[in-house]
């Protein structure tokens, strides 16, 4: 493997970590709000593939520099903007991987990233940073929007009938 992919291959994963810190410095300074704890998790699933990417190649697995040293923005709105930011720059950096990496696998895992960047944590950051900036709406609360324990959808039940 030449070190151009080899480098691409240490971005991504970072790119991973830093996400990851992020968005669990987001959750600990607001609490268990969506779509953080869901997002999250999905990093750290990024990052358990990169690793055994890494493992399968032999190539020694980067050290996570970003796992508490990354500093939750202001605002929770800003935190969703900052998400939108931050997929956007993901489906980027993926898309310039594709131009010159022809390994199967590592082409696979790059699309499969820049799509779930692309089209569902990018629209989940928008759908938060647009819900926050309405007029009518307020910081969530502790236990607001968390879909599965009692209230789900403003004013719902779980079975989305009218509170």
């Amino acid at each position: 493997m030449d070190e151009k992919v080899q480098q691409a291959m240490v971005e991504a994963i970072n790119d991973e970590y830093k996400a990851r810190a992020l968005y669990t410095a987001v959750i600990d300074k607001f609490g268990a709000v969506r779509p953080f704890i869901n997002i999250v998790q999905a990093e750290e699933r990024h990052v358990q593939r990169w690793q055994r990417l890494f493992n399968q190649y032999r190539l020694p697995i980067p050290e996570d520099t970003f796992a508490g040293n990354i500093a939750a923005p202001d605002t929770l709105k800003a935190a969703c903007e900052n998400g939108v930011e931050a997929e956007i720059a993901d489906a980027q950096m993926y898309d310039r991987f594709l131009e010159f990496v022809e390994e199967p696998d590592l082409r696979e895992t790059f699309i499969q990233l820049r799509n779930v960047s692309r089209d569902h944590h990018q629209r989940a950051f928008e759908r938060c940073a647009n819900r926050l900036a309405s007029p009518s709406t307020s910081a969530p609360s502790q236990g607001q929007g968390h879909g599965r324990h009692g209230q789900g959808r403003r004013g719902q039940d779980r079975r989305g009938q009218g509170l």
